[in-house]
């Protein structure tokens, strides 16, 4: 195994060889070979140290990082092979099932399940499991973890210190997750307050290791950051950062990019090229969605192909697992059977059959050389399809918010110019969020994902790009603050009640599966048609068709229905506003396996196996505000 004969710095075998009873906190600087480390571990926690693979609970913050950490044990360990990574998400859904299979936890929200799954262990459920209390806890990128996963994880450690270890690691430079907190007060306090947590928790037990070298970075500017990686730590662990001393760290950064290369304009045909042909990976790291959605625009417009990152909690199902249900009517199959289905799929999973079985088990629950098929369905509908399952983003180019690709790391990095911090002036009886430490650590954060080169990029032109903080979308606004001209698509935009052709749109349920299965491509164009004016409930819209290439595909979910209903009527109703005879400019992001019952997929002539393919969209649609059922070319706006 190459990499686990690679060698290991002083540092980084300091972590390997604590026994597995430590307790050990883990500080990583950005590139400094993390990942590498924690699969060394994991083989000498189950080779030397002889825990067995379900004794050793493996969580990280997204699922980026645990396929990384996932691909690299599959790839580089042999003892370890069979430990297996999850994210919190996924692991706390898992707990919730076992603990209290009588309940339908698909309908809560992460954070909801975070909380349940908090208190089941509180409550003994993880010692009554199958396996019982875990002997070592492995927890990666602990910078992110603020409110209810904090809790959560400072929970599971403290319940079993008196018979678990524990190696967690992170890097308080790199802590950009602070966001989720809503009450800016309250945010600034959770930034890194795990590492107090737990050095005054374990004080004197507790180990402390830090990796400085750096593995990543292979050209001097790649490396430019790399020195403010202290500074912001030592920043990070004041509890009441001085303003003063952030907005230095961010000016200086910022000076930083504009030393290095400008990349060029996304009009110059040379530029765009070479963003096509590049032989490595590229990302365009923008500081928000906004700012990743005009980018993505323009390269869509033209013609370059990409991947706008989604964010870590979508979860859409391969389209093979369709073909799997599709191809026996049986419920549940021997895993040599399995193997035979797999390879006679179209399009065929990456992964093995073996490792798709055990992960289908994990998530079934079922005996070990049987794969049950209708649990698999059920797992789907629910959306809680272990890591593995979830269908990867591979792409050269890819265009990103910063946060969404925490973890990540590529040959090349374009960086927007961030704007000069400016302090807001006070106004009475309103509160301003101004957070220059945040601003530092996602420059830091940015300029620090490249192995080779760094260039700095035109910051977008986003002014008419605005978030509506109600449904958490970007919106394309106007000169007046009432306009709407765009909604941004997002992962539950299509409708996944029932198989396209059912009820709204004629088409043949079954020709669409045929060209979702193979003409639809990810990135390719569509576009939303208006199908009537009468909305199908309270407070959302009359439906829309998914276009491709001018034919249906399927068609808009309620949850898009009422976010559209909510953003356009301002609290009216349906018939006080204008409706948007097409919605323009979004893309295929994935074609994605739904499931729902029998008789749906019965009803559609798809079968009896209660799934089927719909599109995933994507992208910043613009209204068009034509009435598809007027001849005329009026123009309708919003009231």
């Amino acid at each position: 195994m190459t990499d686990l004969q690679h060698p290991l710095t002083a540092a980084q075998r300091s972590v390997v060889d604590q026994p597995w009873d430590a307790r050990t906190l883990v500080t990583a600087g950005a590139g400094a070979g993390k990942t590498h480390t924690l699969v060394r571990r994991l083989e000498a926690l189950v080779e030397r140290e002889e825990l067995e693979a379900h004794e050793i609970l493996v969580l990280s913050f997204s699922r980026a990082a645990v396929r990384e950490l996932r691909e690299r044990i599959d790839n580089h360990a042999d003892a370890a092979r069979r430990v297996r990574a999850q994210t919190f998400d996924s692991w706390a859904a898992a707990l919730l099932r076992r603990a209290y299979p009588e309940r339908d936890w698909s309908k809560s929200t992460f954070d909801q399940r975070i909380t349940a799954a908090t208190e089941a262990v509180e409550q003994g459920a993880l010692e009554e499991g199958e396996f019982g209390a875990p002997a070592h806890v492995l927890i990666d990128e602990v910078q992110d973890l603020v409110g209810v996963r904090r809790e959560m994880v400072e929970v599971i450690l403290d319940r079993f210190r008196e018979q678990s270890g524990f190696t967690v690691v992170g890097d308080g430079a790199q802590a950009v997750y602070g966001f989720q907190v809503a009450d800016p007060d309250a945010r600034a306090q959770e930034t890194n307050y795990f590492f107090d947590w737990i050095r005054g928790s374990f004080a004197e037990d507790l180990v402390e290791i830090r990796l400085d070298d750096n593995f990543r970075a292979r050209t001097p500017q790649a490396r430019v950051a790399l020195p403010y990686g202290p500074r912001l730590q030592r920043l990070a662990a004041d509890r009441d950062p001085a303003e003063v001393q952030a907005e230095e760290i961010h000016r200086e950064l910022r000076l930083l990019l504009d030393e290095a290369p400008h990349f060029g304009t996304l009009d110059n045909t040379f530029v765009l090229d070479s963003l096509r042909y590049f032989d490595g990976t590229t990302a365009i790291l923008c500081r928000d969605n906004g700012q990743a959605l005009s980018i993505s625009d323009t390269l869509h417009k033209a013609g370059v192909s990409h991947r706008l990152r989604r964010s870590v909690r979508d979860r859409p199902a391969p389209p093979w697992i369709a073909g799997l249900l599709a191809a026996t009517d049986a419920a549940d199959i021997s895993e040599a059977r399995f193997a035979d289905l797999v390879a006679e799929l179209d399009p065929r999973p990456d992964l093995d059959p073996t490792v798709l079985a055990r992960a289908i088990r994990r998530v079934t629950g079922h005996r070990r050389g049987r794969v049950e098929l209708a649990a698999l369905r059920l797992a789907v509908s629910e959306r809680r399809l272990p890591d593995e399952l979830t269908a990867a983003e591979l792409a050269s180019l890819v265009v990103s918010s910063v946060h969404r690709a925490k973890g990540l790391e590529f040959d090349r990095v374009l960086v927007p110019e961030p704007v000069e911090l400016r302090r807001p002036k006070a106004v009475a009886k309103k509160k301003i969020e101004y957070d220059p430490s945040a601003e530092a650590r996602l420059l830091y954060v940015a300029m620090t994902r490249p192995r080779d080169d760094l260039y700095r990029l035109d910051r977008p032109n986003t002014w008419l790009i605005r978030k509506d903080k109600r449904l958490d979308r970007w919106y394309i606004g106007g000169g007046r603050s009432w306009a709407r001209n765009g909604i941004e698509a997002l992962g539950h935009d299509v409708c996944h009640e029932h198989p396209p052709g059912v009820r709204n749109i004629a088409v043949d349920p079954v020709e669409v599966r045929r060209r979702l299965a193979h003409e639809v491509r990810d990135g390719d164009a569509v576009e939303l048609a208006l199908l009537h004016r009468m909305p199908e409930g309270a407070e959302q819209t009359p439906p829309y068709a998914v276009l491709h290439d001018g034919r249906p595909v399927g068609e808009v979910s309620e949850t898009f229905r009422r976010a559209l209903h909510l953003m356009l009527g301002n609290g009216g109703k349906w018939s006080d506003y204008g409706l948007p005879g097409r919605i323009t400019g979004l893309h295929i992001d994935c074609v994605e396996t739904v499931a729902g019952s029998d008789a749906a997929s019965e009803r559609a002539g798809l079968g009896s196996s209660g799934a089927w393919l719909a599109p995933r969209i994507g992208g910043l649609g613009r209204f068009d505000w034509t009435d598809p059922s007027d001849d005329s070319d009026t123009e309708r706006r919003p009231s």
